[in-house]
């Protein structure tokens, strides 16, 4: 399935959390989103899956707007779990290192 974000933004009250988030994420890729604590990555994810509504912009599996679709129609599933990053690897080591187990050949340099 292909996921597009398009304009995407997050308002709560009078504080903007997204703002005109853009991004393509087609069948097959591997998407990594990263960044500090409070920067919108879980109400990023939060919106894709119906959980969160969205302020502005549309989002799209395989150009079917999903936009107003409660979860429950969307037949997609997020689970947060607790990072375990390795601290003697650099970000990198810590994805492949992931990746591997699970007997998938990352292309990470």
């Amino acid at each position: 399935m292909s996921i597009r974000l398009a304009n995407v933004s997050k308002d709560f009250g009078n504080t903007k959390v997204l703002s005109d988030v853009s991004v393509e994420i087609e069948p097959g890729e591997f998407f990594v989103m990263v960044g500090p604590s409070g920067s919108g990555k879980s109400t990023l994810l939060r919106m894709i899956a119906g959980l969160t509504s969205v302020t502005d912009g549309r989002i799209y599996f395989n150009d079917r707007d999903v936009t107003d679709l409660p979860p429950k129609d969307r037949k997609l599933a997020m689970v947060f779990q607790n990072y375990a990053l390795l601290p003697f690897m650099n970000v990198a080591q810590n994805i492949r290192f992931g990746l591997e187990n699970q007997d998938l050949n990352p292309r990470l340099q």
